[in-house]
């Protein structure tokens, strides 16, 4: 098997923040149609495989050798993430605050998880960029 590195790690936490977000919308949503039941039980039965599979992938990278370097420059990605995090959603509650009237709960949560979402995304090129430079 191979070995698992940190951008394999780092870049399984998009699939995490979509599945973060598709259950959000299963809760979140004010409709219903008939083929939502199978949607929901696809993304049951993929998390639960997606679990199983990050579970043994986690092991595994826990019993190799650290690359120092590779986690420096992830620590150095999660700072400046959470610097674009919190200016993301700072600006999320103004544009809330000056709509409070026709911004709907359900769509700032929407908002949050996109948020979640860019994140992950913006972190995995970040590191990516970080790990490939080696900055």
């Amino acid at each position: 098997m191979r070995k698992v590195s940190l951008r394999e790690i780092v870049a399984d936490k998009i699939v995490f923040a979509i599945l973060i977000a598709l259950y959000y919308w299963m809760w979140a949503r004010n409709d219903w149609h008939n083929y939502y039941t199978s949607i929901q039980y696809a993304v049951f039965a993929f998390t639960f495989f997606y679990f199983i599979s990050r579970a043994s992938r986690l092991k595994k990278y826990k019993q190799e050798l650290p690359d120092e370097m590779s986690e420096a420059n992830l620590k150095r990605c999660d700072a400046l993430c959470l610097k674009i995090g919190a200016a993301a959603i700072i600006v999320l509650s103004f544009v809330c605050a000056v709509g409070r009237l026709s911004i709907t709960t359900d769509l700032i949560g929407y908002c949050l998880m996109g948020i979640l979402i860019a994140l992950a995304i913006i972190r995995t090129i970040l590191f990516y960029i970080m790990d490939t430079k080696g900055v």
